[in-house]
């Protein structure tokens, strides 16, 4: 059925393929929540400046 270089390519692209479903599921899943935690940290640093601004 295979030969054994077969055999080795087909290891390497399922590999290969595996490696990047889960990159690709991890990208997808971190980069939400990566750009969530920059916008709320950026809105928390403006609501404080504001409050600072107010108060002096």
């Amino acid at each position: 059925m295979f030969d054994f270089d077969q055999y080795l390519g087909f290891l390497a692209f399922l590999t290969i393929l595996t490696i990047g479903f889960w990159l690709m599921i991890f990208l997808v899943s971190f980069i939400p929540y990566w750009i969530g935690g920059t916008l709320l940290e950026n809105f928390k640093l403006k609501r404080e400046a504001k409050k600072a601004e107010r108060e002096a």
